[in-house]
């Protein structure tokens, strides 16, 4: 059977300010034609340089890859508007977090001075986003929860984040599943490696640039991807590194799935979308590959006390 992909290559993102390998670090796993890579760069500036050479050598072979990453592509409806951003939603948000990260090559970045400045021009106060070091001093980003959504205009989570039961909101930048600093540091890879002349008009960013679909003439497909959504545990070998597992244990699911026929229908999202949330997903908040339905949330466990035999 004619697959669609020929390189399934997922990425486990890391925000770290320093050079780190190991746990919560960055993790690739690359599924093709000449077998199965893990990689474990120890910076952003290293995993560029890694994808970069993956698309070069699968371009020259005009072969097609799907590229997965772990954090959100996009944030909740209303973003750009606030910012008084012009142009396509998404694009226009990702060229501003370009031009405001700066991510050096041995991981010392700006994302909470970045995050602060966003505040300052959506709120001029410390909304949407929080976390940061308590050494982090700015009068424009707070270490705590602002529990101000309601009232600020801005949503704390988008649509697919709802769907998925446990996702994180994309405007936390620290603590545990802090997927907002991911965001701010690995929006600037996916757009750099998105508009990379050697590929350019052959690469495309789902759903944003497809549609909920899969179009025939890219090449080259980015894709937000979230690893948890998937049950990784009975792949995982005896000691095995948890990142290092998620991303083999997904890019073989897609490279199977692909194999069987139905990767394709992953990328239609959930059909049950209307069309206003269709076109939210396509022009802002983004869709996370593979989610084709919400999950339903676990019944919280019965408050009846069991009796113990006396």
């Amino acid at each position: 059977m004619t697959t669609s992909f020929n390189h399934y290559v997922i990425v486990d993102w890391s925000a770290a300010n320093t050079r780190k390998t190991g746990k919560d670090s960055i993790w690739i796993c690359h599924a093709g034609p000449d077998g199965e890579v893990l990689s474990n760069p120890p910076t952003r500036h290293h995993a560029k340089i890694l994808l970069a050479e993956i698309l070069s050598a699968s371009s020259a072979r005009d072969q097609r890859v799907v590229l997965g990453f772990d954090f959100p592509f996009g944030y909740p409806v209303g973003l750009a508007a606030r910012l008084g951003l012009t142009g396509t939603p998404w694009r226009a948000v990702w060229e501003l977090i370009a031009g405001l990260v700066e991510d050096h090559p041995d991981n010392r970045n700006n994302r909470f001075t970045v995050g602060a400045e966003l505040n300052r021009r959506i709120s001029g106060g410390r909304f949407p986003f929080w976390g940061c070091p308590v050494r982090f001093d700015d009068e424009f980003l707070g270490p705590k929860h602002h529990n101000g959504h309601e009232s600020g205009g801005l949503a704390e989570k988008r649509l697919i984040d709802r769907w998925m039961t446990g996702a994180q909101p994309c405007w936390k930048l620290a603590y545990t599943g802090s997927v907002g600093s991911q965001a701010l540091t690995g929006i600037p890879v996916v757009r750099a490696l998105r508009d990379d002349p050697r590929w350019a008009d052959r690469a495309r960013v789902w759903p944003f640039e497809t549609g909920l679909g899969l179009p025939d003439d890219a090449r080259i497909v980015f894709a937000e991807v979230w690893p948890s959504w998937w049950d990784w545990q009975p792949t995982r070998e005896p000691g095995e590194v948890a990142d290092r597992a998620q991303v083999r244990h997904v890019a073989r699911f897609f490279a199977e799935r692909d194999r069987a026929g139905g990767l394709e229908a992953l990328f239609a999202g959930d059909p049950n979308l209307d069309p206003a949330q269709s076109r939210i997903v396509e022009t802002e908040e983004a869709w996370t590959l593979g989610v084709t339905a919400p999950r339903p949330r676990r019944s919280p466990p019965s408050s009846t006390l069991a009796i113990k035999p006396g």
